[in-house]
């Protein structure tokens, strides 16, 4: 009996929860489509190099790796696709202008975000290119609360990774060189104590 146990933090969706998670992601999708952005599928295996490719050790670390039985080569089980979604763009599309394409699908993680998480995540986003404006930026984010709203998620809690806004926050708050350098290392490194006490002083 022991051969039907799954993998630590791998688990079976099962009724009714498999077909609410399947709604929520047609409905996103659906909202994504009416504001313009065309769904992508990219491949769950990729060759390591390419997938990997300008992303940081973190996603590294947490992506499964394999060597292909037919070429020799490294194979990488997708931990994001966001990457995958930006070489479609760059290498696949060749479309001029500005591009707006969304996806869904499961990534597989190393090692689970929390103690009772999953290995396999469901991720769903929207991605805009050709366009380095502020307006993109604005665009996107206010179709990612759209979206939350649509479904009702309540409570939402928005958390901006991108490094221009932390360095606009950082020339507001007159940090020197040093101070920043400290506050970014902490944050890199995901050091909750060390950014609250560099922010506190």
């Amino acid at each position: 009996m022991r051969r039907w146990i799954l993998p630590e933090f791998i688990e079976d969706i099962l009724p009714p929860e498999a077909e609410e998670l399947e709604l929520l992601r047609r409905q996103l999708l659906d909202h994504c489509h009416r504001h313009g952005y065309v769904l992508v599928q990219p491949p769950l295996v990729e060759h390591l190099d390419s997938l990997l490719t300008g992303t940081g050790s973190d996603l590294d670390l947490r992506t499964f790796k394999m060597v292909d039985q037919m070429s020799g080569r490294l194979l990488g089980l997708r931990a994001d696709i966001t990457q995958q979604v930006a070489r479609i763009d760059a290498h696949l599309l060749n479309r001029q202008g500005t591009v707006r394409l969304c996806y869904a699908g499961s990534v597989l993680h190393t090692r689970p975000a929390g103690l009772h998480q999953t290995r396999e995540v469901l991720q769903l986003g929207a991605e805009l290119y050709g366009h380095a404006g502020i307006a993109a930026d604005r665009e996107v984010l206010r179709l990612m609360l759209s979206a939350l709203l649509a479904i009702a998620v309540p409570c939402t809690h928005l958390d901006l990774g991108h490094v221009g806004v932390f360095r606009a926050l950082a020339a507001a708050a007159a940090l020197g060189p040093e101070q920043t350098s400290d506050l970014t290392a902490a944050m890199v490194a995901k050091d909750l104590p060390e950014v609250d006490a560099l922010v506190a002083a």
